[in-house]
């Protein structure tokens, strides 16, 4: 497995979202997706250590990310119907390609469970119809390098 050694643009960024029959779909006009990795401190300390201590706790992940809304494109009803509860068991796999998913741009793969939280829409009269989809990570996240 190789890794992108290099710093690279976020124009190749690719996102692919799993549905409950495994189909794999890219997801169409993405702009930006982002994702936030949380551990949570359990505080250890003990009376007469004279300053506190933390051990690592549980782990999550959650982000967003925003596009130009496509009434053709699978992905996109796939969220859109993950975020309306049309996933039989609520959680999907969500796939993020930081720098692209071809050669030579491949450089790391993000993936994991989610559960779509929110899908907004918003249309304006001097611009694109956009939409942003929250997602919240069930499970660890994997980051492997491609």
């Amino acid at each position: 497995m190789a890794a992108n050694t290099t710093t690279y643009t976020g124009e190749n960024g690719v996102v692919k979202f799993v549905g409950g029959d495994s189909t794999v779909a890219t997801v169409a006009s993405v702009r930006t997706f982002n994702i936030d990795q949380e551990v949570q401190t359990i505080e250890s300390t003990v009376m007469g250590s004279g300053a506190r201590s933390y051990i690592p706790g549980l782990r999550q992940f959650s982000g967003s990310m925003d596009l130009y809304l496509r009434d053709d494109d699978a992905g996109q009803r796939n969220l859109l119907s993950f975020a309306n509860g049309g996933g039989s068991e609520g959680l999907a796999k969500l796939e993020l390609y930081p720098s692209g998913d071809t050669a030579p741009l491949v450089g790391q793969k993000l993936s994991g469970n989610v559960i779509i939280t929110n899908f907004s829409i918003t249309s304006n009269f001097d611009g694109m119809v956009e939409a942003t989809a929250d997602f919240q990570g069930s499970g660890s996240l994997t980051v492997v390098n491609i």
